[in-house]
């Protein structure tokens, strides 16, 4: 078992200067972004009753706090009716969890996925490149993952939408019963603040661009490309050569290109064929 000092002597860090690796750190670092913003959000807004005819029901602020992930409808408050001390206790609409989690979901395994990679470029390099299954696997994960950011991104974008309209308080305000009284008036007093959210939708997306740009990187790297197989700062000279050795086309007594025969061939022709050009057993025969 090595210790740590062992491994960071034997870890290939020169894998991180290259596209591949430097784009995995950027994928780890953004997956955190991404699903730290919208799993840690939490926002609340305000809105006013101003009961005319009977002040003191009126209730100026009315506190609504939501988060994720986001089950709008399980969210309730109370709100005066004006009609003496009554009050009714309403739901916000909307239950927008699987597109949340979906996109969380996403982000976390993206994480994982990510960290364990570059763990193993560094420090594996030789199980990551036995029999071309390493790159391979790697491969067709990041294309996965990159079709899952665009779909999860998109996804979550269009419920952050709509959770921007559940929870705008002129909306909020058309669920009350005593708004719906002309004689009273209601008011906003303070709306959620989205720059979380929003970032994280922006985050979503620039984890779809990295994902998919570090598709053409991995590929590189598997039997598939017409480059061959993967190819690190830190690869052993001893597979290079051998590799050299294996693509030496032709022996010493193959046919050159030039039209001639090799040496040995050249040996086989003498030993058929007298000094003079003719057949040895004629020239005994004489």
């Amino acid at each position: 078992m090595l210790s740590a000092n062992e491994l960071v002597s034997v870890g290939t860090f020169q894998v991180l200067k290259l596209p591949l690796g430097f784009i995995r750190v950027l994928e780890w670092l953004f997956s955190i972004f991404a699903f730290a913003t919208c799993g840690g959000y939490s926002g609340q807004l305000w809105v006013s009753v101003d009961c005319q005819l009977d002040k003191a029901s009126s209730n100026l602020s009315i506190g609504i706090d939501f988060a994720y992930p986001f089950r709008l409808h399980q969210v309730s408050f109370e709100a005066p009716l004006c009609e003496g001390r009554r009050r009714e206790r309403l739901f916000l609409i909307g239950d927008y969890t699987s597109s949340a989690e979906f996109f969380v979901t996403i982000a976390v395994f993206a994480f994982l996925y990510s960290f364990m990679a570059t763990i193993v470029y560094i420090f594996f390099q030789n199980k990551y490149r036995e029999n071309n299954r390493g790159p391979l696997i790697d491969f067709i994960v990041t294309v996965v993952f990159s079709f899952m950011w665009l779909v999860s991104s998109s996804a979550w974008a269009k419920a952050l939408s709509d959770i921007k309209v559940a929870t705008d308080p002129d909306e909020v305000q058309e669920l009350m019963s005593a708004c719906k009284v002309m004689t009273n008036k209601c008011g906003s007093v303070q709306g959620p603040r989205w720059s979380g959210l929003n970032t994280s939708v922006v985050f979503g997306f620039l984890n779809f661009v990295l994902w998919a740009g570090n598709i053409w990187f991995v590929f590189k790297e598997t039997g598939w490309h017409k480059g061959g197989p993967a190819r690190y700062a830190g690869a052993p000279p001893e597979k290079q050569a051998e590799t050299i050795n294996q693509q030496q086309p032709y022996n010493q007594g193959s046919f050159d290109q030039s039209g001639g025969y090799s040496t040995q061939g050249d040996q086989e022709q003498v030993s058929e064929y007298s000094p003079v050009g003719g057949p040895t057993s004629y020239s005994n025969q004489m």
